[in-house]
């Protein structure tokens, strides 16, 4: 927005109107006085009693490119300059279900992450990196049990207990269907297989969370931030539900449930859209779901800082950018965080870039001062009145989203996209118009750039993965693979839990292909609606 005119309308990325100044006269006091402590209902301030006093955020760089070993070694480097979890970004192919040799993967192996197709690739990744000392995030989810399977698998020959496995699957394929697009399967099976991630995790995996449902990726495609935590909290009650009609009760899983959303560049905006989604996330689990376990209604998410900020032009000004975004997530209570490189709008992100991005994490932490007490910004006219807006909008589009159906019906309807559309438009079109200023886009642009050094993935990268997976082939147990994939194809078509089939296929060294496409012959392939 541009800030030439004392008496102009500004407006936050939503559309909320920002007075002059606030004041008590503005401001319900009333709210200001029932703010409560972090750590209490309804968490408003932050989910631990001593937030970032006690322990900073988990700093995570999502990485993966080229190869299994490229990655581990990127890996490795991170940890050393003081990295504090992983964050596992896999190729298409691998999102998708498709091995590194099939010609759908023709042209796209390891070039937006890591190709993964076998136990022994997963086995690489991980090498030398110990997993019960390590929280590892993967940003997958039509093939997410498979990959968490691969996860498990690679422990166990660690010889990590169960209890000791920490870290996250995202595994929110409803999202999927509205921003991304890497769906697999129609969307009841899908949500089947998303639950029985849930339901294994809740009964095998403590220190796992199997599904992070994501308001980013619908942020990232046009999304305001009252729609980001609308629709993501319509997906995680839709979730919810059929968790419930698993035959879980609230408090057996609802404590595993996590988040991730954007930090996008309406820095106020931002903060208070944490804080309102902590209190409303609350409510909404003790109120429509009766839980009594206070872990149940605390909202923990991971935040990433807005890829779709980024600029081509002026590359270097995504640093400040980032910063400023990463500095808005802290203050609104994240309890993970990936920083974009600042070269991501050009590239994958090469070494040096990726620790500038780990770098401004660290500034923030060890020398801004925001840490140093529980929560800075509590008591702001400004913020709390945003925080206010926020929730009664969302409040909003979730009673929209019922009256639909719940989230899949809106999805299949087209009103989810619709609304995403719309917004993502607005915004277009006041950049286009120079109502809102990006710098070095359509303001103080400059004539000639000088552009950063560009890492570009190795293109015998395919070569070498569909020569790993014919050597496999050859020596892995046929009869135990053959059997692996035939138990899981008549799971599928019954009602079992499929986390235990999938994970003893990983075992027996069928691919990542080979399971997906064990699972299409039953439950078909999903090709999108005239509604989406």
């Amino acid at each position: 927005m541009k800030h030439t005119n004392e008496n102009a309308k500004y407006e936050t990325l939503s559309g909320i109107e920002s007075e002059r100044i606030y004041s008590p006269d503005n401001t319900r006091i009333e709210y200001l006085q029932e703010l409560g402590f972090p750590g209490e209902f309804p968490f408003t301030r932050g989910i631990q009693p001593t937030m970032y006093r006690g322990r900073l955020w988990t700093m995570r760089q999502y990485a993966g490119f080229a190869s299994a070993e490229e990655s581990n070694a990127r890996y490795k480097y991170l940890l050393s300059q003081g990295q504090t979890g992983l964050s596992v970004a896999f190729d298409l192919p691998t999102q998708t279900g498709y091995d590194s040799d099939a010609p759908m993967a023709e042209g796209e192996v390891g070039k937006v992450g890591v190709p993964i197709s076998s136990l022994e690739d997963m086995e690489q990744l991980f090498d030398g990196i110990p997993l019960d000392r390590v929280s590892t995030s993967m940003t997958i989810n039509a093939t997410a049990p498979i990959l968490l399977a691969l996860y498990i698998a690679v422990a166990r020959k660690q010889g990590v207990p169960n209890a000791k496995i920490r870290g996250t699957t995202q595994n929110d394929i409803l999202k999927e269907y509205i921003a991304r697009g890497t769906y697999i399967y129609p969307p009841a099976p899908s949500m089947r297989l998303a639950v029985d991630v849930i339901e294994y995790c809740a009964r095998n995996l403590p220190g796992w969370n199997p599904i992070s449902i994501s308001g980013y990726h619908i942020r990232e495609a046009g999304a305001t931030a009252v729609q980001e935590i609308a629709f993501t909290f319509a997906n995680a009650i839709e979730y919810v539900n059929a968790s419930l009609a698993r035959g879980l009760k609230i408090d057996d899983f609802a404590p595993q449930l996590s988040f991730f959303f954007v930090s996008q560049m309406d820095f106020c905006e931002e903060i208070a859209k944490f804080r309102a989604a902590r209190r409303l996330w609350a409510n909404i689990i003790r109120e429509k779901f009766g839980a009594n376990d206070p872990r149940s209604m605390m909202l923990r998410f991971h935040t990433q800082t807005a890829g779709v900020s980024l600029t081509a032009q002026q590359p270097e000004n995504n640093i400040v950018r980032t910063a400023i975004e990463a500095l808005a997530a802290v203050l609104g209570g994240t309890q993970s965080l990936h920083t974009n490189s600042y070269d991501e709008a050009l590239a994958l992100p090469t070494q040096e870039s990726a620790q500038i991005a780990l770098r401004t994490q660290q500034i923030i932490g060890y020398e801004s001062g925001v840490t140093n007490t529980i929560d800075a910004v509590a008591g702001s006219y400004y913020i709390e009145h945003l925080t206010d807006e926020i929730e009664t909008r969302v409040r909003d589009y979730l009673a929209q989203v019922e009256r639909l159906g719940g989230a899949q019906r809106a999805i299949e309807t087209g009103y989810v996209n619709r609304e995403i559309q719309e917004s993502a438009w607005k915004f277009q079109k006041a950049v286009d118009d120079g109502e809102r200023t990006v710098v070095g886009v359509n303001e103080f642009v400059m004539e000639e750039e000088i552009k950063p050094r560009i890492q570009h993935p190795d293109p015998a990268v395919q070569a070498k993965q569909k020569a790993r997976l014919r050597e496999l082939r050859a020596r892995r147990d046929a009869a135990r693979w053959n059997e692996s994939l035939r138990a899981l194809e008549n799971a599928a078509r019954g009602n079992d839990n499929l986390m235990p089939h999938i994970l003893s296929c990983v075992e027996a060294y069928a691919t990542v292909g080979e399971i997906s496409d064990t699972l299409r012959r039953v439950f078909g392939e999903y090709r999108g609606s005239a509604a989406f």
